[in-house]
């Protein structure tokens, strides 16, 4: 494995992987796995993201290949969006990531705790 590149610029993935990693990144990504939504169901799974936000993460979503927007020509408007096979690969590996968070968490906090009582007492 290569060592990070420290040149943002010079480095396409950061950008990739801070869209793929993002708060709603990485929700929006895992509702999708189990399959084709639409933008209110997206947004009532999600929970807590504005409408705002969560269009602008599905766009961004989509702009790098991850999601697939399919807009059905009827009244009113009807919008599907599911994961390409790009998206699919990408949002297992982030749900990887996201579950080992959830499963590290109690030692994560313990860390925490540890470092904020050592910096505590100087």
């Amino acid at each position: 494995m290569a060592a990070a590149d420290s040149d943002p610029t010079a480095c396409p993935a950061r950008l990739i992987l801070e869209h793929m990693t993002s708060r709603w990144g990485v929700l929006v990504l895992a509702v999708l796995l189990d399959g084709t939504h639409r933008f209110s169901e997206l947004r009532r799974t999600v929970g807590g993201v504005t409408e705002k936000m969560l269009a602008q993460t599905l766009q961004t979503l989509e702009r790098d290949g991850f999601v697939h927007r399919e807009a059905h020509p009827v009244i009113p408007p009807h919008v599907d969006y599911s994961l390409t096979e790009l998206g699919r690969e990408a949002a297992q590996r982030v749900w990887t990531l996201a579950c080992w968070a959830e499963e590290q968490a109690p030692q994560v906090l313990a860390a925490r705790e540890a470092y904020d009582a050592a910096k505590s007492r100087g």
